[in-house]
């Protein structure tokens, strides 16, 4: 039998200017977040669509949703196979595209992470596993656009004797 794990999450608009949304120039796109047992995350539309470019826009939250997903499932699968991850970075990107009846849809995802491993023996695994992670990921499963990833793996110098 599937395990089911369930998620809430409460979106406030905070963007009525007083007249709603009588016009689209009229109202603001900011809006909050609200998991319960966690700190508020305050967001609004990307500055294209009118938003605070200075909060977070769900094309943010989704791209990164992405790159922490593979990340976890990737530091996870490291930790099972014996290798040991000292530090890790992406710089993810997406390509968003618009359709001209104002709807639109990510075109694909570029994961770019830059991982650093403490045992170069384990150097060929720590490359495979991003495959494998890709593969487990929840949000990448649950995505209609396609994810790439390009990892790269640097070994730390053994530490000199003195």
């Amino acid at each position: 039998m599937a395990k089911t794990h369930e998620y809430a999450a409460r979106v406030t608009w905070h963007g009525n200017t007083g007249t709603g949304t009588s016009n689209y120039a009229g109202y603001g796109r900011d809006y909050s977040v609200i998991i319960l047992g966690k700190q508020e995350m305050r967001g609004s539309a990307d500055p294209t669509f009118r938003g605070s470019a200075h909060l977070h826009n769900p094309e943010d939250l989704f791209l990164a949703s992405i790159s922490a997903c593979h990340m976890l499932t990737y530091l996870a699968l490291c930790a099972k196979n014996g290798v040991s991850v000292v530090a890790y970075e992406d710089n993810a990107a997406g390509t968003l595209v618009l359709t001209s009846d104002g709807g639109g849809s990510f075109q694909q995802v570029m994961l770019n992470p830059v991982v650093t491993i403490a045992n170069g023996e384990k150097e060929a695994v720590a490359v495979s596993l991003h495959d494998q992670a890709h593969n487990l990921c929840f949000i990448a499963a649950s995505c209609s656009a396609p994810i790439h990833h390009s990892p790269t793996v640097k070994v730390v110098p053994p530490a000199t004797v003195s």
